[in-house]
């Protein structure tokens, strides 16, 4: 084995996890295969995928509005959206993601093949349909109970809590499918 040391610089980050009441024993392992971010955050909503893997509930929060005729959304960085994802929100179906421009410092930009069809209003919680529905793609089962770097290749190990109270300010955004899977987690 050969020794490896790597520096980086660690980043102040904002908890949003007030209380850990109930985890899935042992932790489970997030599939980063699909994942667009560079990083998984605390709070974050997680389902189970496939091959014993775990997979992430991939949400967005859309700060500008948006009329019905819009192909082009600006969504706060932070999501793990990929180019061929479904991008929904609670009024609009899933429409697929054709390009996502990341050059932004402050946002991104997610571009739809079709229109959602619906005016957004900013705040919105935008998340990846299961097809050209409103359906959640992945169903949460949990929430990941500390931050993570995503390294291409690597799947994740995270503590995943199935009962606890989040700070709903500094976590990622959810909507009310989200909230209502996560029956025994409370966002205050």
């Amino acid at each position: 084995m050969a020794l490896s040391i790597k520096r980086q610089k660690d980043n102040r980050v904002v908890k949003c996890v007030l209380h850990r009441v109930a985890d899935i024993p042992g932790g489970v392992t997030v599939s980063v295969a699909n994942l667009g971010g560079s990083a998984l955050f605390e709070g974050t909503p997680i389902g189970k995928g496939s091959n014993g893997l775990y997979a992430v509930t991939k949400t967005a929060q859309i700060i500008t509005a948006a009329d019905n005729a819009a192909t082009t959304y600006e969504v706060a960085k932070g999501h793990h959206f990929k180019v061929g994802d479904r991008f929904a929100t609670d009024g609009a179906n899933g429409q697929l993601i054709t390009a996502i421009d990341k050059t932004d410092p402050v946002k991104d930009v997610i571009t739809v093949g079709t229109t959602l069809g619906a005016a957004i209003t900013a705040g919105t919680a935008a998340f990846q349909s299961s097809g050209a529905n409103k359906t959640l793609s992945i169903v949460p089962v949990a929430f990941a109970g500390s931050n993570e770097d995503v390294k291409d290749g690597e799947n994740l190990f995270v503590s995943a809590w199935v009962i606890g109270v989040l700070r709903e300010s500094n976590a990622p955004v959810v909507n009310d499918a989200v909230k209502t899977a996560l029956k025994n987690v409370v966002y205050v």
